[in-house]
This record gives structure tokens, C-alpha cells and sequence, in this order.
């Protein structure tokens, strides 16, 4: 009997090589995805709970850089790590655009390096994220580092 791929696995990082390339879906940012994550993380800035600041920043509501990261994250581990992610080892990101209500959010995965570590078949993934909005604007980039379990070895 041949393995069946479980739906929704992600990949192992055998599976994976250097100029692969994915895209998440979109996801529109709402009021409520707000209100949620600035109660939850105690994100309580003015510039998130008082819709007439703007001390010359921007206008209208804007949505925290950590909240357009962590809605990014999720997507991408739903489509690339569930269930073979080990660590997230390191992150290095770039704010580049403010994200409001209203907008709609995805991003473009490149992997840029693959290298299996000493030992328990693992790997260790380097990816580029670029998040763009609607309007293919890039709002955010990051290179995340992750350790990714690698193929099931089949015992007799």
C-alpha cells in the first residue's frame, strides 16, 4: 500500500530547495482583528485605541505591525509547516507601509536556503517573506529561520 499525503501537511525539508517559491492566500484586515490583538497582547497605544491620534503619523486605523506579522505567520505555517515545523530559530523584519482596516493582506514565500542540521533528520529552512497589500504594495519583509522535521523513515 502506497503513503498517502495527509491534506494540509507541510512540507518536510527534503522537500524543500533553494528559489522555491509559494504565495499564501489574501486575508482582509478588520476592525475586529484589532480590537482583538491589541486587548490580547496589551497593545494599548494611543495610536491603536484612539481613532482621532495621529500627532501627524497617519490617518484612520492602523493595525500593529506585530498583528500583520502574526496573521502572515499563520498562513504560512498552515501551508508550509503544519506538522513539520520544529522552532521558529530567528526572525528579521522590515515594516516598510502602515496596514489599515480595511486592507488586504498576503505574501510571497521564497525559500533561500535548505541545510539538514547533524542530526534526527531535521533541517534548518531560511525563507524571504514579502507581505504586499491590495494594491501589491509591500508593506512588511522578513527572512525567518525554522527547523523543519524531515521525512518519516518507515520501520520494518
Amino acid at each position: 500500500m502506497s503513503a498517502i499525503k495527509l491534506l494540509g501537511a507541510g512540507y518536510t525539508w527534503q522537500e524543500l530547495s533553494a528559489g522555491q517559491r509559494f504565495r499564501t492566500f489574501r486575508r482582509t484586515i478588520t476592525e475586529t482583528d484589532i480590537v482583538n490583538f491589541i486587548s490580547v497582547t496589551g497593545m494599548l497605544e494611543a495610536i491603536f485605541v484612539d481613532t482621532t491620534f495621529s500627532n501627524g503619523a497617519m490617518q484612520g486605523r492602523p493595525a500593529p505591525g506585530a498583528l500583520t506579522y502574526t496573521l502572515i505567520e499563520g498562513m504560512v505555517l498552515q501551508g508550509m509547516a503544519q506538522n513539520t515545523g520544529l522552532a521558529l530559530l530567528e526572525v528579521h523584519k522590515k515594516i516598510l507601509h502602515p496596514v489599515m482596516a480595511g486592507d488586504t493582506v498576503w505574501a510571497e514565500i521564497e525559500v533561500t536556503e535548505v541545510r539538514p542540521t547533524s542530526k534526527n533528520n531535521r533541517g534548518i529552512v531560511t525563507s524571504r517573506i514579502d507581505v504586499k497589500n491590495q494594491n501589491d504594495v509591500m508593506v512588511m519583509t522578513y527572512t525567518a529561520v525554522r527547523m523543519m522535521a524531515g521525512e518519516q523513515q518507515e520501520t520494518l
